[in-house]
C-alpha cells in the first residue's frame, strides 16, 4: 500500500503547478485526504485537506492560492498551486488524515522548488 505523489518541479515565483496523488485501492470516498508540506530542514506540516463531503480547509499561508480537489472514481487527489512563492519550496506529500495523524505509510513525496 503506497501513496504516489507527482507533478512537482522547478518554477519561477508567480508560476503555477498541479500536484497529483495516487491513492491506494483501500482508500474510500469518505476518507479525508490531506496534502502536507515539508520545507528543507523543517518538519512536515498540514497544508490543505479535503473531506469525503468535499469540504476543504487550508493553512493560512496558502488560502486563495492553492486548491485541493479529488476524483474518487480515479482515487486521485490534486493540489493546484497558483501564485507560487519561494517559501513554497518544499517536498509535498499526501496522506489519509485520520484526525489523529496520517493513516498510511508516507510516499516519496514530490519536490517543488520556486525560484525568485
Amino acid at each position: 500500500v503506497q501513496l504516489v505523489e507527482f507533478g512537482g518541479g522547478l518554477v519561477q515565483a508567480g508560476g503555477c503547478l498541479r500536484l497529483s496523488c495516487e491513492l491506494p485501492d483501500s482508500t474510500l470516498p469518505e476518507h479525508t485526504i490531506a496534502w502536507y508540506k515539508q520545507p528543507p530542514g523543517k518538519r512536515r506540516d498540514h497544508l490543505a485537506v479535503i473531506a469525503g463531503t468535499g469540504r476543504t480547509n487550508y493553512a493560512d499561508a496558502v488560502k486563495g492560492r492553492f486548491t485541493i480537489s479529488r476524483d474518487n472514481a480515479r482515487r486521485m487527489v490534486y493540489l493546484q498551486m497558483n501564485s507560487l512563492k519561494p517559501q513554497d519550496t518544499a517536498v509535498y506529500y499526501c496522506n489519509i488524515d485520520t484526525g489523529m495523524g496520517p493513516g498510511l505509510r508516507w510516499g516519496q513525496g514530490t519536490q517543488v522548488t520556486v525560484s525568485s
